[in-house]
C-alpha cells in the first residue's frame, strides 16, 4: 500500500491512504540507510507500507522527495531536521508585534525555499494590532519583497473575510505554514479551515514570545481542496547544505545581476567592479536585503534597521 505521511512523532507515523489513516512504524534497516537528518521520515513523504496482523503497519519504502524544507537540529548541531517535504509552496507567517519577526529570519526562510525550488509567500498577520507607524514600516517591508517577486499579504486571523479571500492561495496545493512561535500559525489555519480545532497558545508577557503549542508537524486536509502542514514554531533557522559562494544565487535580485560582476567567484563583499555593490549604491537592490545577505555570509543574525523603532 502507498500513502502520504501526515504526522511524525519520531517513533511512529500516521499515514493517509485513500482517506484512511494508518499507524505505521519504520523498519530499522531503512532508519539507518545513510540518513544525515534527525528524522528519516518527514510529513509530506510518500511511503509504501505493509499491514500486519495486529492492525499496525510497517513502512517498507520512502519514495524520493521532489523537495523539502530543512533546518539545523537544535539538539545536534551537526545534524539537520526536515520540516516537511514534497511541497507545492511554503508560506511564512510573520508579525511586527507579539512577537516581532526579524527580517533576517524571513530572508533565511526565503533562501531555504529558493534553494529547493519551493515557491514562497509571506503573510503578515496581526494587522489589527498595528498603529500608524507600524503600518508604514510593514508597507515598506512589503514593497521590498514585492519588488523582488515575492507575494505578500496582510491579514488579521480574526477577520473571516480576510482569511476567506486567501482560500484560492491554498486550494489544491500542499502548503507548509511556518514561522516563529506565537505569530498565529494555528489560529490562521483554524480560521482558514473552520472544521479544524488546532490548539493555540498564549504569548509570554515577559518576553513577548510565543509558547510552543504545536509539537510535531502535522498535515491537515482542506475542505475546499488541498492540504496544509502546521509546523512547530521555529526559533532559529540555521542554513544547511549551502556554501558561501552559493548564497547569492538564492537572492533573486543578486542572482539576476551577478553575471555583471568582473570576477566569476565574486561573493559581493568588497571585490572591485561588483555589479551587486553598484546596484546597492544606486538603490536597485535594497540596502536592507544586502545587509541581510552579509549577515548570512558571516553566520550572524543582522536585523534590518527599519525594525528599530
Amino acid at each position: 500500500m502507498q500513502g502520504i505521511v501526515i504526522k511524525s512523532t519520531g517513533s511512529s507515523y500516521m499515514v493517509r491512504s485513500d482517506n484512511t489513516v494508518f499507524l505505521c512504524r519504520l523498519k530499522g534497516k531503512i532508519r539507518l540507510e545513510g540518513r544525515k537528518t534527525t528524522n528519516p521520515i518527514a510529513v509530506g513523504d510518500v511511503v509504501d507500507f505493509e499491514l500486519e496482523d495486529n492492525n499496525e503497519a510497517n513502512i517498507t519504502k520512502i519514495h524520493p522527495r521532489k523537495n523539502y524544507i530543512i533546518r539545523k537540529s537544535i539538539n545536534l548541531s551537526k545534524q539537520s531536521q526536515i520540516i516537511a517535504s514534497n511541497l507545492d509552496q511554503a508560506v511564512l507567517i510573520a508579525t511586527l508585534v507579539s512577537p516581532r519577526t526579524s527580517l533576517g529570519f524571513i530572508d533565511r526562510f526565503l533562501i531555504t525555499a529558493e534553494a529547493y525550488r519551493i515557491p514562497a509567500k509571506i503573510i503578515f498577520n496581526k494587522c489589527d494590532l498595528l498603529n500608524e507607524e507600524l503600518m508604514e514600516i510593514q508597507k515598506k517591508t512589503i514593497d521590498i519583497y514585492k519588488k523582488i517577486g515575492y507575494e505578500c499579504y496582510e491579514v488579521s486571523s480574526y477577520d473571516p473575510k480576510q482569511i476567506k479571500a486567501l482560500q484560492d492561495l491554498f486550494k489544491d496545493k500542499l502548503t507548509l505554514i511556518a514561522g516563529h512561535s506565537g505569530v498565529g500559525k494555528s489560529t490562521f489555519i483554524n480560521a482558514l479551515e473552520p472544521t479544524l480545532t488546532i490548539k493555540t497558545g498564549e504569548i509570554s508577557a515577559a518576553h513577548a514570545k510565543g509558547m510552543h503549542t504545536t509539537t510535531f508537524a502535522e498535515l491537515h486536509p482542506l475542505s475546499f481542496g488541498g492540504d496544509i502542514i502546521d509546523s512547530p514554531g521555529i526559533k532559529e533557522l540555521g542554513l544547511v547544505e549551502m556554501k558561501k559562494e552559493e548564497i547569492g544565487h538564492y537572492f533573486p535580485e543578486i542572482r539576476d545581476r551577478m553575471n555583471g560582476c568582473k570576477f566569476n567567484n565574486c561573493i559581493h563583499v568588497n571585490e572591485p567592479k561588483c555589479a551587486i555593490i553598484e546596484a546597492v549604491k544606486t538603490g536597485e537592490i535594497s540596502e536592507e536585503r544586502y545587509i541581510s545577505y552579509l549577515g548570512i555570509l558571516s553566520g550572524e543574525e543582522m536585523d534590518w534597521k527599519a525594525w528599530e523603532l
